[in-house]
């Protein structure tokens, strides 16, 4: 099947290009890409970029399906942009054998109109004691090796796990929070924790435990991803190792870039998240350190909470936020504001998560698959949660006036949103 879209601003994140032009797809790959408009569905001068790669959704399946099931967090990935959902194993029970993401590989395939690639748990249970089998692990599927939120506090066991997986090529992904630290805390010490009376961390946690996972990282020789860095005080040891050569990369979720810890005045536990929302300066050097490179990749950390489990004193609530459908609006808001370019955005937002996973979607170029968006970057709107298609609905932005709408979403050149009528 052909399909040409014509007329679009072609976001290409490789050549760092914003360029007017035509695209053709023929059988799911990008067959060409020329100047110019010709014949085929006119994108009347909208934004055609790469799909987005989000990497640390969370499904609730198995053991949470009524926070977000296989078919809701698809239609929500879809509705975002997101053409590519990289899961995390923190499922009940957790994804720690080839048996268990075979499963899931099974149901995501089924129902998921976008990519889904599983992280499997990097210890059994989550439980930071026992490595998982993490050769079959790979051979069923597993991208990558992680126990979410959980940090491995026993260096021990971290050390032989990276050892292990460095000699697979396998890619290790770690939550930078000193855990004894961390434990109970639910805001960023300072201030308005203390005036809050709530119980914090300091930013120093996050530091802390980073600087131990890049001397194992040295020891062990593994290719290491830590899934959020949102303070400061984390980026010369970050800088560091890339500058020794360390096989390194860094994330942060779009609420830590648009978000500070001021917003969780009121006790509004949608602000809630893991790790806490940080200062305004450590906010703005977090979107200086994505446009210099620094940080790598932005994702939505995608954390479904129902309103059981929210609705709670801001102490007893649970920490996360979903993030799909909003991940795309809210980084807009740093092009807007003019901390980024939009091919600068979708180097973190695709390129970079696809280079990391060996991946060859993320650009737009001749022979790559064609999962694609376009989007209006300047269309305004007002968020309303319950008009998200996530079966939770614990947004931080709701109310909130965003620009920029997905339009529509490719996944090997076929399209997912909106879904085709008959």
């Amino acid at each position: 099947m052909k399909l040409t879209l014509t007329n679009a601003r072609l976001i290409d994140p490789e050549s760092g290009t914003d360029t007017l032009g035509t695209l053709q797809i023929e059988d799911g790959i990008i067959i060409d890409i020329s100047e110019g408009i010709s014949e085929g569905i006119d994108c009347e001068g909208k934004c055609l970029a790469p799909g987005i790669i989000d990497i640390g959704v969370k499904i609730g399946e198995p053991g949470e399906r009524h926070k977000e099931s296989f078919r809701t967090a698809g239609l929500s990935a879809a509705a975002g942009g997101v053409t590519t959902m990289v899961t995390r194993p923190d499922t009940t029970p957790a994804i720690d054998s080839p048996e268990m993401l075979d499963f899931f590989r099974r149901r995501a395939a089924e129902i998921v109109p976008v990519n889904v690639l599983p992280m499997a748990a990097l210890t059994k249970g989550r439980n930071g004691n026992e490595m998982t089998e993490i050769s079959f692990l790979c051979d069923a599927g597993a991208v990558a090796f992680t126990d979410g939120d959980r940090p491995v506090t026993n260096p021990k066991v971290l050390l032989r796990a990276m050892i292990y997986a460095s000699d697979l090529g396998a890619l290790v992904i770690a939550h930078p929070q000193e855990p004894t630290l961390s434990k109970g805390a639910c805001a960023t010490s300072g201030p308005l924790a203390t005036k809050l009376g709530l119980p914090a961390v300091s930013p120093m946690a996050e530091r802390m435990q980073l600087e131990r996972d890049l001397a194992l990282v040295e020891m062990s020789g593994a290719r290491y991803h830590a899934d959020q860095i949102t303070t400061a005080h984390s980026l010369p040891a970050l800088q560091r190792a890339k500058a020794a050569g360390l096989n390194v990369t860094a994330g942060i979720s779009a609420h830590h870039l648009t978000l500070n810890q001021f917003d969780i005045e009121g006790y509004r536990t949608f602000f809630k998240l893991k790790p806490p929302l940080r200062s305004e300066d450590d906010r703005l050097a977090m979107v200086e350190a994505v446009a210099s490179g620094l940080i790598d990749i932005i994702c939505s950390m995608h954390t479904p909470q129902d309103e059981e489990s929210k609705r709670l004193p801001f102490e007893l609530a649970a920490s996360g936020a979903v993030g799909l459908e909003t991940l795309l609006p809210a980084c807009l808001q740093l092009v807007h504001a003019e901390y980024l370019d939009l091919p600068t955005l979708f180097r973190s937002l695709s390129l970079n998560p696809a280079k990391l996973l060996g991946l060859d979607s993320g650009r737009l170029a001749v022979g790559a698959p064609a999962d694609l968006i376009l989007f209006d970057p300047d269309k305004p709107f007002v968020l309303n949660r319950a008009d998200l298609l996530s079966k939770s609905k614990n947004t931080p932005y709701d109310l909130r006036r965003m620009q920029g709408r997905v339009l529509r979403t490719f996944v090997a050149g076929k399209q997912v949103f909106p879904a085709p009528q008959g």
